[in-house]
């Protein structure tokens, strides 16, 4: 096994049966059983390749020892609290947000919790030395059919809402959501429209899900409805549409909820991309605010070290961390049709608690990039605007899970927001 496959910011990930294969789903099914020496429990998302990798994982995991189940079609945060009331760990196949042809192993410790950066090392380690399978031919495994319900049954207990009278539309995204979605939502007593609920191995992630909610915004607006909710290819994440058509990111439900539940001990956890707004509008209520660098793992060591219970990124991973050992798009999107049903308009709620700055994220290819030309070129337009830099902020870093470099700019002007990101994609002669 080459010494370069390591974990990123959210597991392995790359291109399916290229980089993401058999034999590597094999063998780090081997590697987990000897690095983490417990019952795992395996869930995957719905793009084609999917199901092969977990027969792979599947099988690594019961050569090497330990005990395996099969949740078959599963939602990343659905495997990691089947993990916790188990008592077991868990991994998932899936590439989240990327297109169906990326895929991703995704491991999560004892208890569905992220694993640190020492056992994610002792994994890469164990990889190195895992042999490789005898056979291409992986057995199937009998789905634990039960675990859906059980799932879908603690959501209900942790958000125990009525939402008779709410017309609620779900994008899931063609992906694991589509198995879960429709009838959580059914159960609230809520009128339901679903969209992109059917998954056919290339569709996941395609023009829909929270990377591309414009046809949720479209349908909320010609139906009248309340809310939309937007989940990715493996339901981590939230993106809501209130029903003025509005896109609701992350910083929208972590600004709503820090308002309502935090206590003068607690504070927010946010990530580097979310918007300045987001901390002038914590300050002006006084809910303490710490910044990590991106990715859910590093909000969750933050949240744990310091023994506060709500954080998130802007893009949708939202963490209730005293119900969910991870982010949960499913589990927010119920906490924030709560909120409107209990406290009236998402627009309205969003619109009394802040103000949103402009911001544009451009994402540059990687194999292009030039960071000289971009500080360049930051530096030259904030000199010639004369802004202050605390009503100015570029923030530069490279996708985990994609080969891109992310490029974000945001002022109190929004004129030096568009002329700033007309001359980056100037510079990258990007469309």
């Amino acid at each position: 096994m080459p010494s370069t496959v390591r974990f990123g910011t959210d597991g392995i990930r790359g291109r399916a049966y290229q980089e993401i294969t058999p034999t590597l789903a094999y063998r780090l099914g081997r590697a987990v059983a000897r690095v983490l020496a417990s019952p795992v429990v395996v869930g995957y998302d719905t793009r084609e390749s999917s199901p092969v990798l977990a027969a792979a994982l599947l099988a690594g995991l019961v050569d090497g020892g330990v005990e395996a189940t099969n949740l078959g079609v599963f939602t990343t945060p659905g495997v990691a609290v089947t993990a916790q009331r188990r008592g077991s760990c868990g991994v998932v196949v899936s590439a989240s947000h990327n297109p169906y042809f990326d895929n991703g192993l995704k491991v999560l410790g004892p208890g569905g919790g992220k694993l640190d950066v020492a056992t994610e090392r002792a994994l890469e380690r164990a990889l190195h030395d895992t042999p490789a399978p005898t056979s291409e031919e992986f057995p199937d495994v009998a789905i634990d059919e039960s675990a859906e319900a059980e799932y879908v049954a603690h959501l209900r207990r942790l958000v125990p809402v009525d939402l008779s009278g709410l017309h609620v539309v779900l994008d899931c995204a063609n992906g694991a959501s589509s198995h879960v979605a429709h009838e959580l939502f059914c159960a609230t007593g809520a009128r339901v429209t679903t969209l992109h609920d059917r998954p056919d191995g290339v569709n996941i992630n395609n023009d829909c899900g929270s990377t591309h909610p414009e046809s949720l915004a479209r349908t909320v607006i010609d139906l009248g409805a309340d809310l939309g909710l937007a989940f990715d290819g493996d339901a981590d994440r939230l993106i809501a549409v209130d029903a003025t058509g509005t896109l609701r990111d992350g910083d929208d439900v972590m600004i709503l909820f820090a308002a309502e539940t935090s206590r003068p001990d607690r504070g927010l956890v946010v990530t580097t991309m979310s918007n300045l707004g987001l901390h002038r509008a914590m300050e002006s209520v006084g809910v303490h605010v710490v910044e990590t660098e991106v990715g859910d793992r590093n909000v969750l060591l933050e949240l744990e070290e310091r023994g506060w219970v709500l954080g998130g990124e802007q893009s949708g991973h939202i963490i209730f961390r005293d119900l969910s050992p991870t982010g949960d798009g499913l589990l927010t999107g119920l906490k924030v049709a709560a909120l409107v049903a209990q406290r009236g308009p998402l627009h309205e709620l969003c619109n009394e608690r802040w103000e949103r700055l402009p911001q544009r994220l451009v994402n540059v290819a990687a194999d292009v990039y030039d960071d000289a030309s971009v500080r360049s070129l930051f530096e030259q337009v904030r000199d010639r605007h004369g802004v202050a830099e605390s009503d100015v902020r570029l923030f530069i870093r490279r996708s985990g899970t994609e080969p891109l470099v992310r490029v974000m700019f945001e002022a109190t002007s929004a004129a030096l927001v568009e002329e700033f990101t007309f001359s980056l994609r100037e510079l990258f002669d990007l469309a």
